[in-house]
């Protein structure tokens, strides 16, 4: 791990992760049968064949043995062992003593750098607390109660546009009362949690008539830190649809963005689809 010595970022420099598999032609090794999932499954998790950090700090989980299904296509009590089996793995992680974060995330779809379409996510656990992470819990993230940028509430739960998106695509999912981790979700919880989800990722998919790209990330606690929400950000970079907004050489130059999309629109749009 090496640190830029202006603007104090982490970079992990992982050699070993260019001889992963890119966009496999022949079998999916997450197919059954295939190299990860020989035996038949309904949800598998592993470790990571080509980690980007060491000491079996990165795992990946299957959702489903359907190559051609997605997380918004399954039932609510699938969504939800999913919930159970992220509980789970935090849990277990967090557990060890070289284990400050973890972050459980998906790329769905090339547009997002998947390399792999059969659906997935990962998990990786950090040895320290990334700077977001940091940020976001030293700020005391709470919930957006804005209701012009509200999509839905729904058993506790509430999913919004945000205020200041970098992506045209950027939602967050959270309980309405504090929750510091998967793991501190009770069974209500999960399966109020599995169905906000679906109806979020469905939404999306409804948007643009078609499986949109997305990246969806975790926000949990951290260790020393009692303060954290549970909360969940999907964002797309599709402003319609199989139209990419492209972070520009000003955005990456400066750290400041320009976004196309009118975040009060969205949710608007995103609320009549439940109407």
């Amino acid at each position: 791990m090496r640190q830029d010595p202006w603007l104090n970022t982490l970079v992990h420099i992982v050699e070993s992760r260019q001889s992963r598999p890119n966009l496999p032609t022949d079998q999916c090794p997450f197919c059954v049968g295939g190299l990860e999932a020989p035996q038949p499954y309904d949800i598998k998790s592993f470790k990571n064949r080509w980690p980007a950090m060491p000491d079996d700090r990165c795992e990946v989980v299957l959702y489903t043995s359907e190559h051609n299904s997605s997380l918004a296509e399954l039932s609510i009590n699938h969504i939800k062992e999913i919930v159970d089996l992220w509980a789970l793995g935090t849990s277990s992680l967090m557990s060890r003593h070289d284990v400050q974060s973890v972050l459980i995330f998906e790329n769905r779809g090339r547009e997002v750098g998947a390399t792999i379409d059969h659906p997935h996510c990962q998990i990786y656990a950090f040895d320290h607390v990334p700077q977001r992470t940091s940020q976001r819990l030293s700020s005391k993230w709470r919930p957006d109660l804005d209701l012009e940028r509200r999509i839905i509430e729904l058993n506790g739960w509430a999913a919004w546009v945000i205020s200041a998106p970098i992506y045209p695509i950027s939602i967050e999912i959270a309980p309405l009362t504090q929750i510091a981790n998967l793991a501190s979700l009770n069974e209500q919880d999960r399966i109020s949690f599995a169905t906000i989800l679906k109806n979020v990722l469905q939404s999306i998919d409804q948007l643009f008539e078609s499986k949109t790209p997305y990246m969806m990330w975790i926000n949990q606690d951290a260790k020393n830190s009692p303060e954290s929400w549970l909360n969940v950000e999907v964002v797309s970079p599709w402003r319609d649809k199989n139209v990419s907004r492209y972070i520009a050489g000003a955005e990456v130059a400066t750290g400041e963005f320009f976004n196309p999309v009118n975040p009060e629109d969205l949710a608007k749009r995103l609320r009549s689809l439940h109407s």
